[in-house]
């Protein structure tokens, strides 16, 4: 599952996520998600998250 919709991730889900200084790359950046930032139901580039050990990204892959 992309993480596109908000309704798809959840607080406590393992996610794959691109980081901001890694959008040109597409580096990713396991984690879990601690806190969503986006309050939009979706968006085109993915929900923005906090992940628990504190990096922001937008999720684009759900685990």
């Amino acid at each position: 599952m992309d993480g596109k919709k908000r309704a798809d991730v959840k607080i406590g889900q393992h996610v794959s996520i691109v980081l901001k200084q890694d959008q040109r790359t597409g580096k990713r950046t396991e984690g879990i998600v601690k806190d969503l930032l986006t309050k939009s139901p979706n968006h085109p580039h993915g929900i923005k998250v906090r992940l628990e050990d504190g990096q922001v990204g937008r999720v684009q892959e759900i685990l």
